[in-house]
């Protein structure tokens, strides 16, 4: 397997996340050259890349980038940047902003000049407190050196970083429902536009990137578009941080190329399936993508298109793993007790229907369900997918048909009145 380095380069480094040894190790050189010339030529630049969003949806990220250019209201312009991780299963975004928060730091300042805005704003976890601690620290150096402020490294261009602190709502990673959030309003995701359009901080145009979406562009700004292409795939270019946990014996965060088969990737960086069990089941991409079978998984490689064959998705990479020992029917249950309870409660198909789906589950483990409960399961799930605001009810919709259609066998022996 070819070692990739794109976003991990420095997470090894002692002390990796102060500034000494970051800039001692290429921090701030791309954005250093960059700074002073032409901004649009990163944005061609991301565009030529192929970088795709890395926060879970997958989409190219140049069009976020090219709608913030073609506003011409005259309005600030201003970045938001999505570290609200708090889909089960993923914690690529805190190896970033613990290992190598300049990082950050440096593509904000890329990204920010790139598309005309003065002012950035990390949204981050509010469970997440002592790893904003390290990246506020990080923060207050890049102030200090001149990094960050009135004029960014000398280049009389100013731009400022504040850290915008969640309160634990799961559903304020939706993009729409952080800038809510950051407005001061309950965090509810916003109708989606008619037309494509930037999104909307106090009416103002805002980009909304991932934390590694953003800690990427240093590398396509000092090596080169067609250096970020030669990893992963046509279609699916460059590498991912893979949060690799469960039932393997390294659990961790790994980069990897796209296109990379998911077994290989889970035997040499997770050492195989943990104890010698044999493999069940892996959730590929955060706990909302649906689940693949251990036969998908051995044919199945990480990336965005081969992912939708198998219907399910590359999500934000956060793999887990579960082996033979793992009741089905229990997992899913875990899975929907915390839909049920994240659901922010503005659509109706959401905040009934995932307590009713909970509700139902229960029913199954306890042995009080038959055919039609299970049955009725999978109508609610249908009446969720594609009815409300945003995709929250849509991705649980996912979940409860991944498990259900593929591990019908064990929902089965519930109802007879056993266990798989």
């Amino acid at each position: 397997m070819r070692e990739v380095r794109i976003v991990s380069g420095r997470f090894d480094l002692p002390e990796g996340h102060t500034l000494e040894v970051a800039r001692a190790h290429g921090a701030y050189a791309a954005a250093s050259e960059a700074l002073g010339k032409d901004p649009v030529a990163i944005v061609e630049a991301v565009c030529e890349s192929g970088l795709r969003g890395k926060g879970g949806g997958g989409a190219p990220a140049c069009g976020k980038w090219r709608l913030m250019l073609e506003d011409n209201s005259g309005k600030p312009r201003y970045l938001a940047v999505n570290c609200d991780e708090s889909e089960p299963g993923t914690f690529k975004d805190r190896q970033i902003i613990t290992k190598d928060p300049h990082l950050l730091i440096e593509g904000i300042l890329l990204s920010c000049y790139a598309i005309g805005a003065h002012d950035a704003y990390i949204y981050i976890r509010g469970e997440y407190l002592e790893f904003q601690k390290i990246l506020q620290g990080a923060i207050d150096e890049a102030y200090a050196a001149g990094i960050l402020g009135e004029s960014a490294l000398g280049s009389g261009y100013r731009v400022d970083v504040t850290i915008h602190r969640g309160a634990g709502a799961y559903i304020c990673g939706e993009k729409s429902a952080l800038l809510e959030s950051m407005e001061g309003k309950r965090g509810h995701p916003r109708l989606k536009p008619h037309r494509k359009e930037p999104e909307w901080f106090f009416g103002n145009p805002t980009l909304v990137n991932n934390v590694e979406t953003i800690a990427t562009v240093p590398f396509i700004v000092r090596e080169g578009a067609e250096a970020y292409r030669s990893y992963g795939t046509e279609k699916s270019p460059g590498s991912l941080l893979f949060a690799l946990s469960g039932h393997v014996e390294r659990p961790g965060v790994y980069e990897a190329e796209f296109g990379t088969l998911m077994m290989e990737y889970i035997e040499h960086f997770g050492g195989g399936v943990r104890g010698g069990r044999a493999l069940k089941a892996v959730i590929p991409g955060g706990a909302s993508t649906p689940v693949l079978t251990a036969d998908e998984v051995r044919q199945a490689t990480l990336d965005y298109e081969d992912l939708r064959r198998y219907g399910s998705s590359l999500g934000t990479g956060g793999m887990i793993v579960m082996d033979e020992s793992v009741d089905m029917v229990a997992a899913l249950k875990n899975l929907l007790e915390f839909y049920h309870h994240e659901s922010c409660g503005q659509c109706t198909p959401c905040r009934e229907g995932t307590g009713w789906v909970d509700a139902l589950t229960a029913e199954v483990l306890k042995g009080e369900a038959g055919e039609a409960e299970v049955a009725k399961l999978l109508e609610i799930s249908e009446t969720m997918n594609g009815k409300t605001v945003c995709v929250f009810a849509p991705a649980v919709s996912g979940v409860i048909d991944g498990f259900v259609g593929k591990f019908r066998a064990e929902f089965e022996a519930y109802l007879r009145g056993g266990r798989p």
